[in-house]
Formats: structure tokens, C-alpha cells, sequence
């Protein structure tokens, strides 16, 4: 779209408010808005899909303010004037498979995010979906990756020990009259596209798979290559199989500013100290933006889109054992998000979720009824069963899309050592592991202009995942507990961990000892309690395995204690 023309749609939606300009390469609006859905709108009518020619968006948005940043109150030099090889900004899916791809390589490798645990933004806060990409059509950067990072789920999920099953996905239609034109459009991604697991089913096959979905069902599109994962844990895997091949990883380290002379960075300042790399690589979510401001190379906007799920006990997993989702004249979603579906989970819980709603504030989230409710009324549709009385819990992210809708997986445009992970949203967990072995050689290969890059020969790609002894037949876990008898011990009745489980994950390499980092790792207080009757106890066994008083342990960051001083009876209890 040429710049004149832009301008005049822009004219007649905001009266003159909003103007645009081409300059370096980039479409940037300026002007004032006070509704941030029309600061949205704005962007979106400047940019073309999956287009290289970004949006920029500098319209300050007068109805509201966002918070700024989160910043650790941590403050100690323990990376000051450290040099890796490669800084890398961001402790999700992104940031953490690309750091365990270049420890294939002898490099120096430093992962830093400024919460206090892995994967607390969007890479632990979805649905865990491993997608087909029947809706990706060819040109996007997510399609030349996804059919790819699907593929190769089965071997990476077995290296890292981590559960993933095709569990297969449906999408069903409830008037038969679509059938034809649904009919054509899974020919052409099937034959087109190379989504070629794509078939369509009738209604009654449907309910022979899955009985208890909607009756009023004609049809559905079947994709079984469609799986599910756990996010977090997925991300905390590849995290650890990083560090076991000599990755290092920073957290409670946000970076604050940078350096660059000569279209290069040179230094990276944290509140750890300043860091002197040789290659940075942003991966740093709904702040990537920023990042990319910092290192003098910002030529894209990123505009927060929140996402709200809940889960459902474990009783209600029985009802479907797929992924689903229902489209239909009146429900097809005139949002870019992927989900919003129910999802049997590969921890046997349904996932309901998420939904999609724009916002400025890139931190916050909040989970608001409405959304809980928005999400339940859509996806009865699709399985009348559905209650919200079998909710157990509920959590909302935050995605980082472009307006383009797109990723940007691209070296600096103006600073050349950095490479851009950015505008990751869904699906982003399944492109995840192959947008990695392409980032990790664009690394390399950006480094061996300087100087050799070596293999390392001692990388193991394999991670032993800690026993999960529920899973366990009875001479197995008898075997662990004769072994150590911590294995004996239950902790969590709900979800059956023992003692010894959550003792391996404090010895992790990546140990993050609060209550939720342990809960993370190995479940404790996931299930219908919520840690109602477990937490105590974990609460104990992190103090004993640390030395400290249960005073000292926190639930998550430093600023979240579980505890706050004796009781009457001069004892603190947890």
C-alpha cells in the first residue's frame, strides 16, 4: 500500500489524529489516540501481512499508561565485565532452544531473564498445543517453520525426557452446507501447503472418536499430527540440557541498557553488571521491542495480546482425550490467536482457552472473570459437558505479536551483531525447536567471521528428566523406593509426588528452590487443592535441604514470602 493512499484510510477512521511515513524502510504512524483498540486498528491498517516492510508504531496512546518494567531488586556486579560468545535476552521456549543448540558449538553461552524462574512469561503460559499449521499459508515465516518444528517433537521430547503425545485435533463444523467449501480449502493446505495429515471426517465418526462433543456436529477437520506438550516444562528441559552441555544461565537479570558505536554492541548493562558480548540474540517476548530500541534497531512494534485458560480437574479428562475447537458462520474468530479450544492435556487435565484481547499493559496478568467466562460460553459449543464448577485453576499471558502477525527471525537491520527473535505468539512452542537450529547457525556463522567456531564434542542432547513414580508400574516404583526411601514419601496426594521427587528437583542444575519453582518442576500443589495441603510440607522440605529458617523461603521472587514470624507459640510455621 502506497503511503498516500494509507494516509487517506487513516484520515477518514481517525479524523486527522494519525499520519504515517515511510523512513528506514518501515511504515511509522504517529499521532494520539485514547482508545488503545484503535491504536491497535491503526497498526493493523498500516501493516501488510507478512511483510518485511514492518510497522512502527509511534502513536501515543493518551488513555492509559503502562507500568513500567519489572526490574529485580537484586543488585551485585557477578556479571561485570563478563564476554560471552552469545548474550541471550529472554528465559522462554525461544531463548533456552537456542541456547541448547549452540552448546553444540564451543562457545560461551549466557542466558539471562529478569524474572525470578524460567518460562514465567508466554512460553508458561499457554495451552501447550503442538499445532499442524492447516491455517499457515505459504510466504509466512511462521509456515516455513512449523511443519518442521512439528516434526521434530517426537525425538526432541524423547532426548530432553519430557511428555508429548499426538493426541490429534479437531475442528468441527455444525452446518453441514460449509462442507464443499471446507472440503476445498483442506485440499489446497493439504496438497499446497504440505499439511498432508489433513482429512476431513463426518459428524458421526466424530462421535465414534470422541463421544461425549456436541451431537449437533456434521463434520470436522482431523489433523492426528496435532499434539500437546507441557510448555514449561519443555522449557525448563531445554534449559537444563544447556546448562548440562555448559550453557550458562542469569536470572533475576534484566537488561537496562546498551552500548553500540559503529552499528555494534558493546556493552549490555544489567543490574548484575555490564556485559561486553560478542552477539546478542533477542529473545526477549513482549519486551522485545525495547531491546531492539536499546541496540539501535528497532523497526517493528509489538502489541500485547492477552490470553486467559483454565483448567479443569482431572475427573473432567475423561469427557475427550483430543484437542477441539467448532467454526461455524457465527464463531469463527476474527482474532489472529491460534487457540481457544479445549485441550486434553498430556498431564490428563482439559485445558479451556484461551481467548484473545488486545492491551497496552505488557506485564499484567490478571485473570477476569469475563474472559473465564467468554472462554466456557464458545467451547460448550463444542463439548455441551463442560462446567466451571470443575475448574481448578486458571492464568492468563501475555502474547508479543506484530502487526504484521508474524515472526522476525532476522539479524540486525543497523546493529550487526544481534540477531531478532521477535513477534513470537502461537504458534511459537511448535516452531520453537526448529527456529532454534536456524538461529543457532545463523550465530555461529555470524562468529566464525571473526574467528573459528568449534564443535563441541562432548554435547549430550539427552536430559534425565527426574522419575516421575505415579507413572510407574508397582515393581518399578518399589525398585526407586528400596533404592531411596524419599520416593516413598508422599508429598502431594493429589497429583502422588514424593518427597524424593521434589528433593531431585532442588538438586536440578537450573534450581530455582521456592514453592512454585518446585512446583513447576515436579507438580507438587497442581492438582484439585492447589497446595491446600501440600504446601506446608514443601515449604519445609525446601527450608531443610537449603539450611534456612522457614521464614526465608519464598513462593516465588524475594518479594513473595510464605511466612512472616513466629506464632504465639514462639514456633513459624509454614
Amino acid at each position: 500500500m502506497k503511503i498516500s493512499a494509507l494516509n487517506r484510510k487513516l484520515r477518514r477512521a481517525f479524523g486527522g489524529r494519525v499520519t504515517a511515513v515511510l523512513a528506514d524502510g518501515c511504515i511509522v504512524l504517529r499521532g494520539a489516540l485514547d482508545r488503545w483498540d484503535d491504536v491497535v486498528r491503526a497498526g493493523q491498517m498500516a501493516a501488510t501481512k507478512y511483510s518485511t516492510c514492518h510497522v512502527v508504531n509511534d502513536i501515543t496512546f493518551t488513555g492509559g499508561e503502562d507500568a513500567p518494567m519489572r526490574v529485580p531488586a537484586l543488585r551485585d556486579d557477578a556479571l561485570e565485565g563478563q564476554t560471552p560468545d552469545v548474550l541471550i535476552i529472554g528465559g522462554g521456549i525461544s531463548g533456552v532452544s537456542i541456547a541448547r543448540e549452540l552448546a553444540r558449538q564451543k562457545l560461551d553461552i549466557l542466558v539471562v531473564d529478569k524474572e525470578c524462574d524460567l518460562a514465567l512469561g508466554a512460553s508458561g503460559r499457554n495451552d501447550g498445543e503442538v499445532h499442524p499449521g492447516i491455517d499457515l499459508g505459504r510466504g509466512s515465516v511462521k509456515h516455513k517453520y512449523i511443519r518442521r518444528g512439528n516434526a521434530m517433537y517426537n525425538q526432541v521430547c524423547k532426548e530432553l525426557d519430557v511428555p508429548f503425545s499426538r493426541v490429534g485435533q479437531y475442528v468441527c463444523f455444525q452446518h453441514g452446507w460449509l462442507r464443499p467449501a471446507v472440503w476445498c480449502y483442506c485440499m489446497w493446505r493439504k496438497y499446497h501447503d504440505g499439511i498432508s495429515d489433513t482429512r476431513l471426517i463426518s459428524g458421526r465418526e466424530l462421535l465414534r472418536r470422541e463421544p461425549n462433543f456436541n451431537e449437533k456436529t456434521r463434520f470436522a477437520i482431523s489433523n492426528p499430527d496435532s499434539g500437546c506438550v507441557c510448555p514449561y516444562g519443555l522449557t525448563i528441559a531445554y534449559a537444563e540440557n544447556a546448562v548440562q552441555n555448559g550453557a550458562r544461565i542469569a536470572l533475576n537479570t534484566a537488561v537496562l541498557g546498551m552500548d553500540v558505536a559503529d552499528g555494534k554492541i558493546t556493552a549490555v548493562h544489567t543490574n548484575r553488571g555490564t556485559l561486553h558480548p560478542a552477539l546478542v540474540i533477542n529473545a526477549a517476548g513482549v519486551f522485545a521491542e525495547e531491546v531492539a530500541r536499546m541496540a539501535g534497531d528497532r523497526f517493528f512494534s509489538i502489541h500485547p495480546r492477552r490470553g486467559t485458560s483454565s483448567i479443569l480437574d482431572r475427573k473432567a479428562g475423561v469427557f475427550m482425550h483430543s484437542i477441539a475447537s467448532v467454526k461455524g458462520t457465527d464463531t469463527v474468530s476474527k482474532t489472529h490467536s491460534k487457540g481457544g479450544g479445549i485441550l486434553h492435556t498430556v498431564h490428563d487435565n482439559l485445558l479451556i482457552g484461551p481467548d484473545a484481547v488486545e492491551t497496552y499493559e505488557k506485564e499484567n496478568t490478571a485473570t477476569y472473570p469475563e474472559s473465564i467466562a467468554h472462554v466456557f460460553e464458545k467451547q460448550k459449543i463444542t463439548m455441551p459437558a463442560l462446567t466451571e464448577r470443575d475448574i481448578i485453576t486458571y492464568f492468563t499471558g501475555v502474547r508479543a505479536p506484530t502487526f504484521e502477525e508474524d515472526f522476525i527471525i532476522e539479524r540486525g537491520r543497523r546493529t550487526h551483531n544481534l540477531i531478532h527473535v521477535a513477534g513470537i505468539q502461537s504458534p511459537g512452542l511448535t516452531t520453537a525447536p526448529a527456529v532454534a537450529v536456524d538461529v543457532a547457525d545463523m550465530a555461529a556463522r555470524i562468529l566464525a567471521r571473526e574467528r573459528p567456531v568449534a564443535i563441541n564434542p562432548d554435547f549430550d542432547p539427552h536430559r534425565p528428566g527426574i522419575p516421575v513414580l505415579r507413572e510407574m508400574d508397582d515393581a518399578t516404583r518399589a525398585a526407586y523406593i528400596a533404592k531411596n526411601p524419599d520416593y516413598g514419601v508422599i508429598v502431594c496426594r493429589c497429583e502422588e509426588i514424593s518427597r524424593g521427587e521434589i528433593l531431585d528437583a532442588l538438586r536440578s542444575n537450573v534450581c530455582v528452590p521456592t514453592v512454585d519453582g518446585v512446583k513447576k518442576r515436579v507438580r507438587p500443589g497442581m492438582g484439585r487443592c492447589q497446595g491446600g495441603f501440600c504446601s506446608p510440607q514443601v515449604v519445609r522440605i525446601i527450608a531443610e535441604y537449603l539450611g534456612v529458617p522457614l521464614s526465608a523461603v519464598r513462593k516465588s521472587s524475594a518479594d513473595a514470602p510464605i511466612t512472616f514470624g513466629p506464632t504465639k507459640s514462639g514456633e513459624v510455621q509454614a
